[in-house]
């Protein structure tokens, strides 16, 4: 009974051994983020032991929260496509530090918290158009295969041809290595096979010497201190229409991203009712939007769910007592940070490539049949990439979207919405 009230669980229809090994299943398939977040983030210039006490604990704390609100076999942690934001976006490419970094964070965690509040979520994401959304998955997923490439030097920068295919260093093997490994695992339908293919790699880096062991190297130590990133935030220099914009478009690819895998994994479980609601979905959001939050005060980027819930949900994962073990195992593994700082960037780059592979996946619901829905959807796409920048690419798809509207006359494809973010993005282009 207590069981049932904190966690949804009922003994009648659910078996605790099923639950419990359902989030063993789903913290294995998506612990690579222990090893990846830390690895992308540190390019700002963070503390990479300090961001692996905060990427676990995140993680943690949100998903217990949705194990306890929610009661769905749902995991959190910071996002693949909005560290790479955080990291390349906000940092390299605009210039922000990453205390101002963090603090934006903060800002749309606390936008997220009270738009989920006030219900307008639901207004904001049915404003944009399908077409873009699924475009804006796809070209973030073609941003974080692009950085798993670079990160390993397999592409370099060129002054020629701007970029080029690197040297076969070891490191750039490593990478391949890494590409590969994980490519073939997924292929074979292996549980874990990100994580798996991180470890493999890593372990074949040592002979390499890519993979440094440290002297009286030990895999289990005390949990390393969050006081270079605990709760840095710098908010001089924020109050700009560039600054609005970015927390426009960080708030847009949170919800898509949220919304779009909260309603897939709930088909998965069948919890969704005849006339398409689902339990909980706003106490899902609310979460969420909490744990971005708590994130950002522990030094990590955007908190999102998971879609590598699908693999618990596929053991028999139905209440939050699986989201409550997949909590736990984040806690435990906050006294392994040996294990995982030990793993070299280039054994991260399998895992980035195939997280773009698997948001390619949108590209066959994209409508491609008409010009004016093709056209905003590939520059939404390629310019994310070319222009380094998920944020321009969010808004130079809005902006094709609206003018292409205007240009053929579809002006009921057109809402107030869009109109209000086209200016937005406008002003900030002159004035930014």
């Amino acid at each position: 009974m207590q069981l049932y009230h904190w966690l949804g669980f009922d003994s009648k229809t659910m078996s605790v051994r099923t639950e419990l090994i359902a989030g063993a299943t789903t913290f294995l398939t998506m612990c690579y983020v222990l090893a990846v977040n830390p690895t992308v983030l540190s390019n700002t210039g963070m503390d990479r032991a300090a961001l692996f006490t905060s990427t676990a604990l995140a993680s943690a704390l949100a998903t217990l929260l949705l194990a306890f609100l929610a009661k769905l076999p749902f995991a959190q942690a910071p996002s693949m496509g909005l560290n790479a934001f955080f990291a390349f976006t906000l940092c390299q490419a605009l210039g922000y530090t990453w205390q101002q970094a963090l603090a934006i964070s903060l800002i749309e965690g606390i936008a997220f918290l009270l738009i989920t509040f006030i219900h307008v979520r639901e207004y904001i994401l049915y404003a944009i158009p399908t077409n873009l959304r699924y475009a804006i998955s796809v070209g973030i997923g073609m941003f974080i295969a692009f950085i798993g490439l670079k990160n390993a030097g397999i592409v370099v920068n060129n002054p020629n041809t701007f970029v080029s295919l690197g040297k076969f260093t070891p490191t750039a093997i490593l990478g391949i290595v890494a590409i590969l490994v994980s490519g073939v695992l997924m292929a074979r339908n292996v549980k874990g096979s990100l994580f798996f293919g991180i470890i493999l790699t890593t372990l074949v880096g040592i002979p390499m010497g890519v993979t440094e062991v440290p002297q009286h190297w030990l895999p289990v130590s005390m949990p390393q201190s969050l006081s270079p990133v605990f709760c840095k935030f710098q908010f001089d220099g924020l109050l700009s229409f560039r600054t609005v914009m970015v927390v426009v478009s960080l708030l847009l690819v949170n919800i898509f991203d949220t919304v779009g895998t909260l309603v897939g994994l709930a088909y998965k479980t069948n919890v969704v009712k005849p006339d398409g609601t689902i339990p909980h979905v706003n106490e899902a959001m609310m979460s969420d939007a909490l744990g971005t939050t708590i994130g950002s005060l522990l030094g990590t980027s955007t908190i999102t769910t998971y879609v590598e819930s699908a693999s618990g949900i596929a053991e028999g994962g139905r209440s939050g007592l699986t989201s409550f073990a997949v909590g736990i195992l984040f806690l435990v593994s906050l006294f392994l940070a040996p294990v995982f700082m030990l793993i070299p960037g280039a054994a991260t780059s399998g895992a980035l490539v195939m997280v773009g592979v698997l948001m390619l996946d949108n590209v066959k619901r994209m409508d491609l049949s008409t010009i004016d829905e093709s056209f905003p959807a590939f520059i939404t796409m390629i310019t994310m990439v070319l222009c380094y920048s998920i944020a321009d690419g969010i808004c130079l798809g809005i902006l094709s979207y609206v003018a292409m509207k205007l240009c053929v006359r579809k002006w009921q494809d057109l809402n107030a919405t869009l109109l209000v973010l086209s200016v937005i993005f406008i002003l900030n282009f002159i004035f930014g």
